[in-house]
């Protein structure tokens, strides 16, 4: 660590840095023309580390691509440049360099060391703005959890002369607990406690589906990359008032609301946390609660930025995510829809071009969330989409019949009950298809499983 008065004052002054690793390029290269993975421009990724940097209000006063020929165990990038780095600092007077790479805790250490300033890496970096973000005891639980996860293995032993105490019996005991020990037995200790409130928060999320899945209403997520435009959309489609703003992880916790279709089926939107790549695996296993609102919804929209460059490389991102939350490439036609954002800020040429190739397919809508353009087009789709999902009728059940009033009740949402004076009951319901024909099954106008033949 280094000590508190060699220090750089301005610690909120920040350089970034893009390492780009020259055999990382070479194995892109190697790859079959078949299926290429669409890649980030090196432009790109530095703009949005910058983007990172400044969403946690650091003023970056430089930013570097820089090329790495032979990446080093000890320091990842050769002394030349960590001596031009070095310079750059002094320059600017800047206390933080933000390295958009994964960094070993040796080579954090010993860049700190060289350029006596405070390093983090792209991992801490999204960790820091998640900490700011989280609103929620679920959110600052979930946070805490990775960056103490993230933190476990990067104790630096500052105190290298203490020892707690000493070991064995007698005065002849070697070494006892070292401070370090100490340390990462009370991180330990802190994130099993961790994990038992989430446990917690999984067990109350779950009992807050099975309350929604008695009135099933069907539940429609929004997914994409970190700035895509979601909480905008969201705005504009329920009109809540999520902070919506042209900034990296503006929003963190999850958000629901009931909204109505335009034929009057109420549904749940759900906006999620936004995606980027490379993000850290801790947090991927921390927000797992929150992520799994993806998992439990019936249709989900993808919302890309079409105004961004790099829109593709962003998709492939969010579907490796998905893949990873196990949405498997079957279920993703099925309950995805592509939402191509922001065409408004397209020339007109490119907006015209765009909106024609959306035309005509159902699985993609070109709208613009600020504007409202294709937002109508969008919520006829999801109609479209959801009939299959509850369908509304009058069920008539015979006085002989009765006892199933209480599986429709079980099984449905009952909107009127009127008893009859031949002792049937009519009753308006909204159900499934397979619930409605279960029902035409239970009264006679269809055939019987094994199952129900069993249960009657």
């Amino acid at each position: 660590m280094i000590p508190e008065t060699d220090r750089r004052r301005d610690d909120m002054r920040a350089v970034v840095l893009v390492p780009v690793l020259k055999n990382a390029r070479a194995s892109r290269a190697a790859q079959p023309e078949a299926a290429p993975a669409p890649q980030r421009s090196e432009e790109a990724r530095l703009e949005e580390a910058i983007g990172l940097a400044r969403a946690i209000d650091l003023e970056v006063v430089q930013g570097l691509i820089v090329q790495v020929s032979q990446p080093r165990p000890a320091t990842l990038m050769g002394t030349g440049k960590m001596g031009e780095i070095k310079a750059l600092l002094d320059q600017h007077d800047a206390g933080l360099v933000i390295v958009d790479h994964p960094l070993t805790p040796v080579q954090q250490r010993n860049l700190e060391k060289e350029w006596n300033a405070k390093v983090i890496d792209r991992t801490g970096l999204i960790l820091e703005i998640f900490g700011r973000r989280a609103s929620t005891k679920e959110g600052t639980l979930q946070v805490d959890l990775a960056h103490l996860n993230y933190q476990k293995g990067r104790l630096v032993r500052s105190w290298t002369h203490l020892e707690r105490q000493r070991g064995g019996a007698g005065f002849m005991g070697g070494p006892g607990e070292t401070q370090i020990e100490a340390d990462r037995r009370l991180l330990q200790e802190r994130i099993v406690k961790l994990e038992r409130e989430l446990e917690q928060v999984v067990r109350t999320r779950q009992l807050h589906r099975a309350k929604r899945r008695k009135v099933p209403h069907p539940i429609v997520a929004l997914v994409g990359y970190t700035n895509a435009g979601k909480s905008t959309l969201f705005n504009r489609i329920t009109g809540a008032g999520v902070l919506a703003e042209d900034m990296l992880f503006a929003t963190l916790d999850p958000t629901l609301r009931r909204m109505k279709l335009p034929h009057g089926r109420t549904v749940i939107l759900s906006d999620t946390v936004g995606f980027i790549s490379d993000l850290p695996t801790h947090l991927v296993a921390a927000f797992r609660a929150t992520l799994e609102e993806v998992l439990e919804a019936d249709l989900i929209l993808h919302v890309r930025d079409m105004s961004d460059p790099d829109n593709a490389a962003q998709s492939a991102d969010v579907m490796r995510i998905l893949s990873d939350l196990g949405i498997d490439e079957k279920e993703r036609e099925a309950r995805i829809i592509e939402v191509w954002n922001k065409i408004d800020r397209l020339d007109p040429e490119a907006h015209d071009a765009m909106a024609e190739r959306a035309s005509g397919r159902d699985n993609i809508m070109a709208v613009s969330a600020i504007t409202g353009e294709g937002v109508d087009a969008l919520l006829a789709e999801i109609a479209r989409r959801l009939s299959g999902v509850l369908t509304e009728t009058t069920v008539a059940i015979p006085g002989d019949k009765l006892s199933l009033v209480s599986w429709v009740y079980e099984n449905a949402i009952v909107d009127e009950r009127r008893d009859q004076e031949d002792g049937s009951v009519e009753l308006d319901v909204r159900l499934s298809e397979g619930q409605a024909a279960a029902l035409e099954r239970r009264l006679g106008n269809g055939p019987k499983t094994e199952k129900e033949d069993w249960e009657r």
